[in-house]
């Protein structure tokens, strides 16, 4: 059903936000917001907002954010269109009328879902029945319960030789052939005479669409001479296996309700982990994993877990999804790789080792980066220059088909840093690939880099910027600049708070109520160091205690370093005291006047998001010219410099202007 944009401002407009929020979330009038706590994850101070003028929520705790549809999607774990349609039921809002044909459409679809209903009825029936027996045998061989068959509406068709069991059952209840026919229940064609049941001897497994309904199904042979172990529905109006996944329902209110999203191979395979204690297991449809099937995992899951056979098949399997899964990767969306003892499934595994063998498995998940690195480096061995060479070119080979910039970036430098290791000499150094030659690739084995990065690799004589090249390196360009090495997103835990980052937490202890307004963007920005990031939650936290009620700014201050100190933040706040090493940023400070503070507030937060801008690009130029040391990619990276250093100039003159305004204040 599709749903016209405005029929989607009309929902949103009768129905308020504090509305929909309020029969999950317990909420609390706050100023001109609604405060609670956290739906999407336990805690115990307040920080998920409900604004109903600018109709948004926003969680600081988990990051999300959106409307009443993306509130219902998130929690009840819905697709659009059904979250649309229950919104439109709260808000007695009627549903916009479809068009004739797309209601015939409807009906059909309806009428056919009726005829798969009665036929996993009629397979289940005979599942129970005496003729049944063999197939209840070899379940039962499997540990599958009669309560598990139950819950996953397994079933029987009968064997041969009857062929027309299933056709004469649904043909007295009143369905005809050509229903038969387009369900794919049916073999038919120019060359059959007379169509007959697709599925004889075979334990069902019925498979459903999001809503339960039965729409194709599975059937396990139990003869070993038969053409296919397994069989599926074929293309259908309803089924279209790319499209699908088994145990899809169920696994996504699994995964909604904290379940790990694992992809195993087939139908008794999930059946198995689902036992196990695994309810957020799927399988693909008897097919290789899909663009479509990794797009529904990724709705459920930022980072599925495939789960293969240990052998190759299951290796070769792992290798197929991560080439299919790299061009779509996103910021936070990936996947992890788990392999299997050898020779076992993990219907075999549940059955020797129980949810604790599954557990080790599943615990010793790799990331997609690793499984690509493996299998490069397995292509053989790399003892000459030109074969190194060559390994380097298909990692930027891979990495280049990853369409977003962000994620491919960090797949350049993590791929990158792999090949300089690999090939560093004994005891580091700047040795670049050329590295000893008896380096081979060893399958199975967890390899362990040689050498490493040399202790002075980042280290630059110079001002902060280091001087602007002026002629093409002679040696190996080093990808990595005074500025880099210098900036807290190297230096990491390590490093200092930045001035740039302390001012503006310090700006938002002051002044509390630049919060009111400016809540969204504080949760953007991007800071670099760790403990910047743990001092703004606690800031939100005690935002949230009630500081904007009061309508004197230094009592808000006064209030929020109580809560700060309470809290345990002290350490970091001298941290960022100590961080300030100039008091001339007057607009930072307790006492400064509300336009000052809204100045500085917007000049600070402007050169923060320039500065890491330039930053994610110099880092870009810098791996270029480490490609390509080119005249263009040097022009590049001199131009990036410069702009860097404009930005250091242009915080002096906010210092010098702040210095100005303070003592100007002074003066008054």
């Amino acid at each position: 059903m599709r749903f016209t944009p405005q029929f989607l401002d009309e929902l949103r407009a009768r129905l308020s936000v504090s509305e929909v929020v309020g029969k999950r979330v317990k909420l609390k009038k706050a100023g001109r917001e609604w405060k609670g706590l956290s739906p999407f994850q336990q805690e115990k101070t307040p920080s998920f907002y409900v604004n109903d003028q600018k109709g948004f929520y926003h969680d600081f705790s988990s990051g999300k954010h959106g409307d009443i549809i993306d509130f219902m999607m998130e929690t009840d774990g819905l697709p659009f269109a059904e979250a649309v349609e229950r919104l439109a039921n709260m808000a007695g809002l009627p549903l916009p009328a479809v068009t004739p044909d797309a209601a015939r459409h409807e009906q059909r679809r309806k009428s056919l879902h009726d005829v798969m209903e009665l036929a996993a009825k009629f397979f289940a029936e005979t599942l129970a029945s005496r003729v049944g027996a063999k197939a209840r045998g070899y379940l039962a061989d499997r540990a599958i319960s009669p309560a598990t068959q139950l819950q996953f509406r397994l079933g029987y068709a009968p064997p041969p030789p009857d062929r027309f069991a299933l056709k004469e059952h649904l043909g007295k209840l009143g369905v005809s052939v050509e229903d038969m026919i387009e369900t794919g229940l049916l073999v038919a064609g120019n060359d059959i005479p007379v169509p007959y049941d697709r599925f004889r001897d075979r334990v069902m497994f019925p498979i459903t669409d999001l809503r339960g309904r039965v729409i194709a199904f599975g059937g396990r042979a139990l003869e070993k001479d038969v053409p296919a172990k397994y069989l599926n529905s074929p293309e259908t109006p309803l089924f279209h296996k790319g499209d699908n996944l088994y145990n899809h329902a169920t696994a996504r209110k699994a995964t909604h309700d904290g379940a790990a999203l694992i992809v195993v191979e087939g139908y008794v395979d999930v059946i198995a982990m689902v036992t196990a204690g695994f309810a957020g297991a799927v399988a693909p449809l008897g097919t290789a994993l899909t663009e479509s099937q990794l797009a529904l995992l990724w709705k459920m899951a930022d980072e599925p877990i495939l789960c293969f056979d240990g052998d190759k098949a299951g290796q070769k399997a792992a290798y197929r999804a991560a080439d299919l899964a790299l061009p779509f990767l996103a910021p936070g969306k990936s996947l992890r790789f788990a392999l299997l003892p050898e020779g076992q499934d993990p219907d075999d595994l549940v059955r020797s080792g129980g949810r604790g063998a599954v557990e080790e498995v599943i615990a010793a998940a790799r990331p997609l980066a690793d499984v690509i690195w493996s299998r490069e480096l397995e292509a053989g061995s790399f003892v000459t220059p030109e074969r190194r060479a060559a390994l380097e070119a298909r990692i930027n080979e891979l990495s280049n088909g990853i369409r977003d910039e962000v994620v491919r970036r960090y797949y350049r430098q993590d791929l990158a840093q792999r090949l300089q290791r690999t090939f560093a000499p004994e005891g580091g150094g700047r040795g670049g690939f050329a590295g000893r030659g008896n380096f081979r690739s060893q399958p199975g084995r967890t390899f362990q880099p040689r050498g490493g990065v040399g202790p002075n690799r980042f280290a630059a004589p110079g001002r902060r910027g280091g001087p602007i090249p002026t002629s093409l390196p002679s040696g190996p360009y080093q990808a990595a600049s005074p500025q880099l090495a210098a900036s807290p997103i190297m230096r990491g835990q390590r490093s200092a708070i930045s001035r740039r980052e302390a001012l503006i937490l310090q700006s938002l202890i002051n002044h509390p109520w630049l919060l009111h307004d400016h809540l969204e963007e504080v949760a953007a920005l991007e800071l670099a160091h760790p403990e910047a990031h743990k001092l703004r939650a606690g800031i939100i936290a005690a935002f949230a205690n009630d500081h904007h009620h009061s309508p004197d700014p230094t009592e808000q201050a006064e209030k929020m370093r109580a809560d700060l100190d309470r809290g345990g933040f002290s350490p970091l706040l001298q941290r960022v005291e100590r961080a300030i090493t100039t008091q001339a940023v007057f607009g930072a400070r307790e006492g400064a006047a509300r336009d000052d503070v809204l100045a500085t507030w917007n000049q600070l937060v402007a050169l923060h998001r320039q500065w890491h801008s330039l930053l994610r690009e110099l880092k870009d130029a810098e791996l270029a010219l480490g490609e390509d040391p080119s005249e263009a990619n040097l022009a590049w990276l001199r131009d990036v410099k410069a702009r860097m250093a404009e930005v250091d100039g242009t915080e002096a003159l906010i210092e010098g202007f702040g210095e100005l305004s303070g003592r100007f204040q002074k003066s008054v």
